[in-house]
């Protein structure tokens, strides 16, 4: 069959408000052109992130009525711990508020001044609690990966021989840890091989070295790993993901990408000292180690969602249905980043809209035409995110996150008729500069003016 079907029903809706151009072009000037700043209400269809932004089952609702809400040792953690130790083969498991904040406990531990820390691509939390902590923040994603045209199936792998040169150019003692992202997203929520996994695996243990996973988007990756590595063609999505998991000291997860929730995170780990050092840590900034900054029935539903997640029919609507979104766009000649990611189709904003330089940020200037065209948030992945101080974007890139399990294909029709026809006003799109901004992610929180 060709028709795309969502595998499962939807039991409640939630109105989405209609607006008109004429009211959009107010609120985004009220906004500072900074998407992040309009209220959702004022948001037709939002791709702005993926990040927290799904629709729970009816399982994961029942679980969240049975949380237990003890402030040590409730039973809910017992059984989110079961549930993360099962999948990921970890026994060290702790709870955090969402991923960032796994994020920030394992950089204050492991980062620090003159130590690097090499990764396919740093996403923007990523690279923010590491140059925090005083490390530099270094990306050694393949060649192909960044090359938006090429067909490479698994463009999201580090470049082995560059990790290699790295140890012997700065030495294994300023490199505290090796990260991989998977799915990559600030390189197209491209997927990473398990070859790739274990050549990491195989530099890290050469130079004795911990090697950590950012698997926000794990089930994903494995889910392309069946798809396109041989090797896995007949495993089961659920083995793949141990299997990755096995290979890594540790892990940092948000919850709110594949653990199917709208707040949770995890960090997984192996190492006993540093455990009770990122147990500590925890106590003192998130809460006890058995809610971590989170409520009981959101470790139910974490717990839940984990299970999910792995469920194989819902992992193939789901790659299907952004390969639908990616496929209309190209055959509407819109460039985007190919093949398509599992959570979001990447525009080529560099060249959807040729005519703005990078330093007015081209990804902004389609961020901005397309809320004020058809009421759709996305998000600037390029020079506003990852610009500042000297440096630009290797890409310039927007990015349309798809929520799980929220929209339908109907919905994802609107957004390709919206972009369609924006494409063809694309002369009309101007450039932003900046009016203010914060030192550090402002693209949170930037104001902008057009040129």
């Amino acid at each position: 069959m060709k028709t795309i079907i969502e595998p499962f029903r939807i039991k409640v809706v939630e109105p989405i408000r209609m607006t008109t151009r004429q009211e959009r072009d107010v609120f985004l000037q009220r906004a500072g052109y900074n998407v992040f700043l309009i209220p959702a209400e004022q948001v037709l269809i939002d791709l702005l992130t993926d990040s927290g932004t799904g629709a729970m089952s009816s399982l994961q609702w029942a679980g969240m009525m049975r949380g237990d809400e003890s402030y040590a040792g409730a039973s809910s953690f017992y059984h989110f711990e079961s549930r993360l130790r099962d999948i990921t083969g970890f026994d060290h498991v702790l709870p955090t508020h969402q991923g960032r904040a796994s994020e920030r406990i394992l950089f204050e531990l492991m980062g620090g001044p003159g130590k690097v820390v090499p990764n396919n691509n740093h996403f923007d939390t990523t690279r923010a609690n590491c140059e925090h902590s005083g490390a530099e923040a270094l990306d050694l994603v393949i060649r192909e990966g960044r090359d938006p045209d090429s067909e490479h199936p698994f463009k999201g792998n580090m470049d082995v021989s560059e990790l290699a040169r790295l140890f012997e150019r700065v030495g294994a003692d300023r490199i505290p840890l090796v990260m991989c992202t998977v799915t990559n997203n600030a390189g197209g929520g491209q997927p990473v091989s398990m070859e790739n996994l274990r050549a990491i695996r195989a530099v890290c243990d050469r130079y004795r070295t911990p090697f950590f996973l950012d698997a926000c988007r794990f089930a994903e990756n494995a889910c392309f790993i069946k798809r396109r590595e041989p090797e896995f063609r007949n495993h089961a999505v659920i083995d793949i993901a141990r299997e990755l998991f096995a290979l890594a000291d540790g892990a940092t997860i948000s919850a709110k990408k594949d653990g199917l929730v709208n707040i949770g995170g995890v960090l997984l780990l192996r190492d006993e000292q540093l455990y009770w050092n990122a147990r500590n840590l925890l106590i003192l900034t998130e809460g006890f180690p058995t809610y971590g900054g989170l409520a009981g029935r959101d470790l139910e539903a974490m717990a839940q969602g984990f299970e999910e997640v792995l469920h194989e029919d819902y992992l193939d609507y789901r790659l299907a249905s952004t390969a639908y979104l990616g496929r209309r766009l190209v055959e509407g000649g819109v460039p985007i980043i190919r093949p398509p990611g599992g959570h979001a189709i990447y525009v080529v904003a560099s060249r959807f809209c040729p005519h703005v330089p990078p330093e007015q940020f081209p990804g902004q200037a389609v961020v901005v035409g397309l809320y004020r065209h058809a009421g759709i948030r996305a998000v600037e992945i390029g020079s506003l995110m990852f610009g500042g101080d000297g440096r630009r974007a290797e890409m310039e890139l927007v990015r349309l996150a798809i929520p799980r399990r929220v929209y339908t294909q109907s919905h994802i029709d609107y957004v390709v008729e919206a972009i369609l026809e924006l494409y063809e006003l694309r002369h009309t799109l101007r450039g932003l500069r900046i009016v203010e901004a914060p030192p550090q992610l402002r693209h949170f929180t930037a104001r902008l003016e057009e040129v």
